[in-house]
Parts: structure tokens; C-alpha cells; sequence
């Protein structure tokens, strides 16, 4: 059946997104992956694409759209291609959000124009090590000082997706002790910059997938934070951090399915043109009902990440229903993905073969935003169980 979720427009946009990866990003992608990293410069021409401002206000240099369908667009683009843009996606649809809920008027002049261009990329730094999905339970700390111009952070972060390149990290710590009824209470955000004094990169981390994203710790040694950078009201970030969740697992759920879609892809392109006893891997029916039956359930993946989409830029995408997309998406891309590798037998072990990377990619959307027994737990809750 033929969609609706993509209008002229967004098809327009795939066609110059197509262009733009096959010339810019295709023909260095090996040097990306083996450096485990995408170049800094490679921000800035997205910038000049206008990718970061679609969803920008116009009066600081945006498009002034409000939806995720180009977003959208871009998974499918470049899970299409085998190529990821680095850590640019924690940029637009992690930090883009809370920029625009929490920031006042005078931070928004700040920070939007360079971050628009790419001069300025942006992370969010939540996890902690030994913390995980409990957010809660963070031991990072900003305390005001006794003038009350600043506050000075101490901690350490990890798991932190374009924290190399960041210039800006939106920081999650507590500036109140937790309540006996809610230990939620207390945490606060902060946009510091990385330039701060006391503030360091620790290791880029070796991922097994992702390779071009760069994913790295971080520590906060008595770091200087302006109160003119407390985004939003002090002790309410998890609050925050809830309110953004839908959209941030919508995400995910788009770029599994779109990893499916295009694992289907590549193993129809490999199985047409590999020959073993003389025929086409193609032609046997083996070959034919494994792909069908991967299709199906890339299929139905679609169904469910369209309306999603839909749901989302309406602002009815619940937190239930953001779940069981992520969870309905992510465990339909690895299956459909483990049973495409096995199409190309030993080639799709091999890192040169694209369908050997996205297995490996594809991995830990099962994992963060919320794990998939995490998914479960609340959608379970939404039923009333």
C-alpha cells in the first residue's frame, strides 16, 4: 500500500540528501570508520545543508519547521547508504529539544545561530557510571556558589554520543539531595561549555557498532557554570528528561526500522549476484522465502514507525506508545538483520560488506533509550498490569 506519511517536500529532500551522501560522505566513509570518528569539519557542511536548522525558529537563522519527517528522512537515507553522520543525530533530535523548551529568550540568541551552522555541536550528558537507566540515582553535583553567579559542577559522565566534538554539553547533575517521596527531585540541567576550565575528555570509547560516532567520558573537576546556563528551573531536569523521552525513542524506533529496510536491501542486491553450484543464491527457494519473510516484517515495522511519526509530530505520541514502537522496531531489525547477514554467508561477516557494520549498529538500539525489558515495564504499566 503506498504511504502518506512523506509529502512532495520530504521527497525533495531525500533526493538532495541522496546527492549529498553519495558525493560527500560515501568516498571517505572507510577513513571515517577506521578513525572511529566522522572529521569536526564534517559538521560544518551539514550546517551549510541547513539539516541542523530545519526545526530552528527562523529568527535565529532556522527553517521554522515543527516535525521529525525530515529526520525521518535522513534514517532512511543513510541506513540506505551504509554510512551514519557521525554523532550529529545527539545534536538535532536530543539536544535540539530541550534548547527549544527550556531555553529563555537571551539563551536561545546564544545558542541557536551556531548551532544551526554547526559551529556549535551540542550533547547531553545523562549517564553515569554505575548508574544506567537509573537516572535518578546520578552523583554528579552542581552546587551555587556563595556570590550566586555560578555553579560548580563535579562528576563524571560516560557513554556520552558525540562528546569529542561537543563544544556544548547539556549536563544532567543534582543540585538538591533526593526526598524520602521522590527521589527524582533535585536534578537540574546546564549547557557548559566544553572550553571550561576543569573540564575533561576522557577516553573515546571503542564501540562495537557505531564506529563513526563518536562515544567518550567525561569529568567535571570544580567546573564554573554560569546561572545565566541553568536551563530551566532548578531541581526539575528529570522532569525534563521525561517530557522528551517520546521523541528521543521515536528515534530510535525510525532508525531500526530503517536499518531493516535496507538490511533487506543489501542481502536482494548480494543474493542476485552471488553464483554458488552455478546459480544465482537467488534462485533458491530457501533464499526466497528467508527474504519474504523479512520483508513482512519490514513491512509491518514501517506501518509502525509511520504512525508514530504521525502521532509524534501531532504531540500525541504517549510514552506507551513511543515504547512499544521502539521495542516493535528494534526486535524486528534484529531479526530481520541477523537473518540478512546469513544470506551473504561468510562475506557478511566481513566489515567491508555494509551488512556486517549495520549488524553491528543495530545492536544497541535494543539498549539505550531505555533497554527493551525498560519498554516492556511500561507498557506493561499502560495496561495496568
Amino acid at each position: 500500500m503506498r504511504r502518506t506519511v512523506f509529502n512532495e517536500d520530504h521527497e525533495a529532500f531525500r533526493e538532495t540528501i541522496r546527492a549529498f551522501i553519495e558525493a560527500e560522505v560515501v568516498p571517505v566513509y572507510d577513513e571515517w570508520f577506521q578513525a572511529g570518528q566522522a572529521p569536526r569539519e564534517f559538521y560544518y557542511k551539514l550546517g551549510e545543508l541547513g539539516i541542523f536548522g530545519i526545526n530552528v525558529p527562523e529568527e535565529y537563522g532556522g527553517a521554522g519547521l515543527d516535525t521529525h519527517k525530515f529526520e525521518a528522512v535522513l534514517y532512511e537515507e543513510t541506513a540506505r547508504a551504509g554510512v551514519q553522520f557521525g554523532g550529529s543525530g545527539v545534536h538535532v533530535l536530543l539536544a535540539l529539544p530541550y534548547l527549544k523548551m527550556l531555553a529563555t529568550d537571551e539563551q536561545k540568541k546564544r545558542y541557536l545561530p551556531k548551532f544551526v551552522t554547526g559551529e556549535e555541536m551540542w550533547a547531553i550528558a545523562m549517564t553515569e557510571p554505575g548508574t544506567g537507566s537509573d537516572l535518578a540515582g546520578m552523583k554528579t553535583t552542581a552546587k551555587l556558589s556563595e556570590d550566586g553567579t555560578h555553579y560548580v559542577l563535579n562528576g563524571a559522565k560516560t557513554f556520552i554520543t558525540g562528546g569529542v566534538h561537543a563544544d556544548k554539553v547539556i549536563v544532567c547533575a543534582r543540585t538538591s539531595a533526593p526526598t524520602a517521596e521522590d527521589r527524582r527531585f533535585g536534578i537540574s540541567l546546564f549547557a557548559v561549555d566544553t572550553k571550561s576550565e576543569g573540564y575533561s575528555i576522557g577516553r573515546k570509547l571503542d564501540k562495537l557498532g557505531l564506529r563513526t560516532s563518536d562515544t567518550a567520558e567525561l569529568a567535571f573537576v570544580d567546573v564554573k557554570v554560569p546561572v545565566e546556563d541553568l536551563l530551566g528551573e532548578e531541581n526539575k531536569g528529570f522532569y525534563y528528561l521525561g517530557h522528551n523521552l517520546a521523541s528521543e525513542r521515536w528515534g530510535i524506533a525510525f532508525g531500526a526500522y530503517a536499518q531493516a529496510k535496507a538490511a533487506v536491501r543489501f542481502a536482494k542486491q548480494y543474493v542476485q549476484e552471488r553464483t554458488v553450484f552455478g546459480k544465482p543464491v537467488a534462485h533458491f527457494q530457501n533464499t526466497k522465502f528467508e527474504l519474504a519473510a523479512c520483508q513482512a516484517e519490514v513491512d509491518a515495522a514501517e506501518a509502525v514507525a509511520d504512525r508514530a511519526t504521525e502521532a509524534l509530530d501531532a504531540g500525541e505520541l504517549t510514552p506507551a506508545e513511543a515504547a512499544s514502537a521502539k521495542l516493535f522496531c528494534t526486535e524486528v531489525a534484529h531479526r530481520v538483520i541477523d537473518r540478512c547477514l546469513q544470506l551473504h554467508g561468510g562475506y557478511g561477516y566481513m566489515n567491508e560488506y555494509p551488512i556486517a557494520r549495520l549488524y553491528a549498529d543495530n545492536r544497541v538500539n535494543r539498549i539505550y533509550g531505555g533497554t527493551s525489558e525498560i519498554m516492556k515495564t511500561i507498557i506493561a504499566k499502560d495496561m495496568g498490569l
